[in-house]
């Protein structure tokens, strides 16, 4: 069986993890129900509020929906990221 390639925890999807929790217990849901209303699995879920997925648009703007709440909400105060710049070498 093969494993799933990590997600390296960054700021921006541990921040995400930590709004979605305080929403999600604040409309008094279970991950389970949640992860269900929205059609995900349940430790999929977990892994999203302990910042070890990188969850798709498309299960933001679900959350977003079940929370009442417009997607940016589910993204407010991270922090931003600059991109390192990547060196390419190329052999001739």
């Amino acid at each position: 069986m093969s494993k799933k390639s990590p997600v390296r925890k960054t700021a921006p999807l541990i921040k995400f993890g930590q709004n979605v929790r305080e929403l999600r217990n604040a409309k008094g849901l279970s991950q389970e129900k949640l992860a269900l209303i929205i059609g995900i699995h349940r430790t999929y879920m977990s892994e999203v509020e302990r910042g070890e997925q990188n969850i798709s648009l498309t299960n933001i703007v679900k959350l977003a929906g079940v929370f009442g709440v417009e997607p940016g909400e589910l993204l407010k105060e991270i922090p931003t990221e600059k991109p390192k710049p990547r060196i390419i070498r190329i052999e001739v």
